[in-house]
């Protein structure tokens, strides 16, 4: 068989131009290439949203409420606490997430930073017995080599110094440490040694450990696509469990999908419900984070991530994947910037005790 003249068939590519058809012809195949990987998902995320939670995928008594600074700085008062137990007094309300933070780069806490702690805390106890008040504290995170402020977990000094910050306002009267650092990349280590510390510190001050998780990979290896586009915003299934297993509770933050419709949104819910099931030990508390937020910008369209598609998204994840389970609840992103609409959602599609 005769060699092809390489060095002709080069030259031949190079002097080549396209026709007009042949450039609308190629625009359409990259436009099904893309079109359809688009198409396969939406489809699989409406038939996740499909179907009918049973009866008994409810409120478990198990949920959770992330609360503004306001609550420590001195902004709120008696009667705001009075407006709260009439939100949440009748419902499956069991902790409070109030932000005593932010943490200082170096990983310490000014005390100054929620001098009314032990107020809302003997408040809490007075007008909602039973419910839990935790510390809320978080930071940007930094790695290596990275020009910018924040918290750089790859440091022991900073580590401790976290771990040092939770005994602090567990001490000031806080109940447990809602940990919300980001953003964590999967499979960070830095971030698993430090709560290899400060989970049994927060134990030994009688305390519980919660922390604010990245959502899990929709299909395999998303988190490494999305890191190439500056994204750390998933998480493997894998790295997911490890960081449950080092936790109290875990609450995942299911929401700031850029999804732009609501039956997608909540079909995207019931499925990182059953992912986060899957992972998470049968002795940890997991809750799906719920958007009680109305930003609109490229990450969160309110008109698609309502809580009503959350809620109903993770009944029907906990339906198909863990409907006995009873250390499962809803976290609410965030009391002062909920609505009526947000309140009655989670009130009537979640149910009250």
């Amino acid at each position: 068989m005769r060699r092809p003249d390489v060095r002709k068939l080069l030259t031949a590519l190079r002097h080549w131009r396209p026709g007009r058809r042949a450039l609308v012809r190629g625009a359409l195949a990259l436009g099904i290439v893309l079109l359809v990987p688009l198409v396969l998902a939406g489809s699989v995320l409406r038939a996740a949203y499909a179907g009918t939670p049973a009866d008994d995928a409810v409120t478990r008594g198990r949920d959770a409420l992330w609360l503004g600074h306001a609550w420590v700085d001195g902004r709120k008062g008696d009667a705001d606490v009075a407006a709260l137990k009439r939100r949440v007094a009748d419902t499956g309300m069991r902790d409070l997430y109030v932000h005593a933070g932010p943490l200082e780069h170096d990983g310490t806490l000014p005390a100054s930073a929620y001098p009314r702690a032990r107020w809302l805390v003997d408040a809490v106890h007075r007008e909602l017995p039973g419910v839990r008040v935790q510390a809320w504290l978080g930071d940007v995170l930094v790695r290596p080599g990275e020009r910018k402020a924040g918290l750089g977990l790859d440091r022991a000094p900073a580590r401790e110094a976290v771990v040092a910050s939770a005994r602090q306002v567990l001490r000031a009267g806080f109940e447990g440490v809602h940990l919300d650092v980001e953003p964590v990349r999967s499979d960070d280590r830095s971030f698993l040694a430090l709560l290899d510390a400060l989970h049994p510190a927060v134990r030994a001050e009688g305390g519980v450990l919660s922390v604010a998780a990245q959502q899990i990979d929709p299909v395999p290896a998303m988190h490494r696509a999305a890191r190439v586009m500056g994204s750390d915003k998933w998480w493997t299934q894998k790295y997911f469990g490890q960081v449950a297993r080092r936790t109290d509770q875990i609450a995942v933050m299911s929401y700031d999908t850029a999804l732009p419709v609501e039956s997608l949104y909540g079909g995207y819910v019931a499925r990182q419900t059953q992912l986060a099931l899957q992972a998470t030990p049968p002795g940890v508390d997991l809750l799906m984070g719920m958007p009680f937020f109305h930003t609109d910008d490229m990450g969160h369209h309110g008109h698609a991530e309502t809580a009503a598609a959350a809620v109903r998204g993770a009944r029907l994840g906990l339906t198909r994947e863990g409907g006995e389970r009873q250390r499962f609840g809803l976290a609410l992103y965030v009391d002062f910037a909920a609505t009526e609409q947000d309140w009655r959602a989670y009130r009537q599609s979640w149910g009250t005790r």
